[in-house]
């Protein structure tokens, strides 16, 4: 018989990639999002679809029973513009995980994954651009980001205990900065390498000379591109390590940096418009893959500029194809 998965937040960027590949592994695959099915970034007529709001224990006791393991990527959440100005939003994504872990319980599901994020980390040690790697232990003494982070790490610490209090096998990754294709790229939701590829595009096709950039445009991240991503994650799930593993890229970058590749692929050179009072977040911020390596024998094998040249054509893509594409670029 067929295992079968449930992926909460399978109407989102990553949820939807996971639920493709599922597919094409053989698997039975039930879906759930908070979205309308018109706004999903992906929908498989295949697949069991339910379009609810998990913060609601009844909703995820329908959504997983029967299921044998759960994918758990769904949050509110986006850019560091969304994040910044929506905290209690986000926190409030925590009583997803703490029902969906309920309902595992009571519908004896097998294991269960949480997506977690790098701004569980220490605010204090990223006060520097190019920073070293952050390892796995410097999320604590807790300091995170304010809203989005704090709910990350308290639903880690839910994971342990459903771990060790009901035997729940539990897997955690922390994502840093994920990009690609079929993702939002408008709308105020955008991560940094889609809203740069948009900004781009726009100038190039509108015959502009310059783009706003949020801050100085020294401030370093690293981006992994979806690919990664999903194999990362997949080498978690069937890993026998209940630690928690950073899921992201070593190539950190400032995001000037980022903007020249981008110029580069787009064959344009534009003037910046710094914005210095935008939200920035913290200064540096990078993946140390030690553990990941080591453990379950994981690393990125796709470079930024490769990613972006993927993600830059797609969006591309669609800016210029006149298909209605509110599903990318809505508040959703």
């Amino acid at each position: 018989m067929k295992k079968k998965f449930l992926i909460a937040g399978a109407g989102g960027f990553i949820g939807g990639h996971l639920v493709k590949t599922l597919l094409n592994d053989g698997y039975e695959v039930v879906c759930a999002d908070i979205k309308p099915f018109e706004y999903w970034f992906q929908l498989f007529d295949e697949c069991k679809n339910y379009s609810f709001d998990l913060k609601e224990y009844e909703n995820c006791l329908t959504a997983s029973k029967g299921v044998d393991y759960i994918y758990n990527m769904a949050c509110n959440m986006g850019g560091m513009g969304f994040i910044e100005n929506n905290k209690a939003e986000c926190m409030l994504s925590v009583l997803i995980n703490t029902n969906m872990l309920r309902a595992s319980i009571k519908n004896n599901v097998s294991k269960y994954f949480f997506s977690s994020s790098a701004c569980v980390y220490n605010g204090s040690k990223q006060q520097n651009t190019f920073i070293e790697g952050l390892k796995e232990t410097d999320a604590y003494p807790a300091e995170p980001e304010d809203g989005y982070g704090w709910e990350k790490l308290f639903s880690e610490r839910m994971c342990r205990h459903f771990t060790e209090d009901f035997n729940l096998e539990t897997r955690v990754a922390r994502y840093h900065n994920v990009y690609g294709p079929l993702g939002t790229y408008d709308g105020g939701r955008e991560k940094a390498p889609a809203a740069l590829c948009r900004k781009i595009i726009d100038a190039k096709i509108n015959s502009k000379n310059e783009i706003e950039v949020w801050g100085d445009g020294e401030q370093t991240r690293s981006f992994m591109y979806i690919d990664d991503c999903l194999i990362g994650t997949k080498k978690l799930f069937l890993s026998n390590s209940s630690d928690v593993f950073n899921i992201g890229s070593e190539e950190q970058v400032s995001i000037n940096q980022m903007i020249s590749i981008i110029e580069e692929i787009a064959g344009i050179s534009l003037k910046k418009n710094y914005l210095l009072n935008k939200p920035l977040g913290v200064r540096g911020r990078s993946s140390d893959n030690t553990l990941a390596r080591e453990k379950i024998n994981w690393d990125t094998e796709i470079s930024l500029k490769n990613g972006l040249e993927k993600t830059y054509r797609w969006i591309y893509d669609q800016m210029i194809s006149g298909i209605n594409n509110n599903r990318f670029t809505n508040k959703y």
